[in-house]
């Protein structure tokens, strides 16, 4: 994948979670490899395999550990923003609607998985085409906040920082074309 050998990654993906079935390998493990294979899935431009297997990923995962463990908080992130990557903006904000505020209790509003949970949910708000001036509001408010803190905990060098600040202005930019009369 790295060396964007995509279809020969997908070829060694399949092939470790068939693997991987075939010994009895631990449930977790197996949900990791797929979660994996449903990413080089979306790489290759086939959205509903990596659909499945996300979200089969997400619901396996809650199901071996409760909605407040960090892997689970973390395929909601990766689910979510997939769903958000297909323009299916409303089941992107509703699952991060009720994952967020438990990756905040339980993680805090530092850790790395809110922000991303954050970040995507501010995403999939002014990305949506049919957001409204509050949706558009309350995603630049929330990218604001995430940019803050992950400046302060990231440092403004790393790359995260970047492309937060990123999508803070393109926010900024669709709020300010909203508000503007024409």
């Amino acid at each position: 994948s790295a060396a964007n050998y995509i279809e020969e990654a997908l070829s060694v993906r399949e092939t470790e979670l068939s693997t991987l079935r075939r010994i009895g390998a631990p449930e977790h493990q197996i949900l990791v490899v797929q979660s994996n294979l449903a990413s080089t899935y979306e790489m290759l431009g086939q959205i509903e395999p990596a659909l499945s297997l996300q979200r089969g990923v997400y619901f396996g995962l809650l199901k071996l550990y409760g909605e407040e463990h960090q892997y689970v908080l973390s395929s909601a992130n990766n689910y979510a923003d997939l769903l958000k990557n297909q323009n299916r903006f409303e089941d992107a904000n509703s699952l991060l609607r009720s994952s967020i505020p438990v990756a905040r209790r339980v993680l805090g509003d530092s850790h790395i998985s809110t922000l991303r949970m954050r970040w995507t949910y501010a995403q999939s708000l002014y990305k949506d085409p049919g957001a409204t001036l509050d949706d558009l509001r309350e995603a630049v408010t929330t990218i604001e906040d995430v940019e803050r803190i992950a400046r302060r905990v990231l440092g403004g060098a790393n790359p995260t920082v970047g492309s937060i600040v990123r999508a803070l202005q393109a926010a900024r930019e669709i709020l300010h074309e909203r508000e503007s009369p024409h």
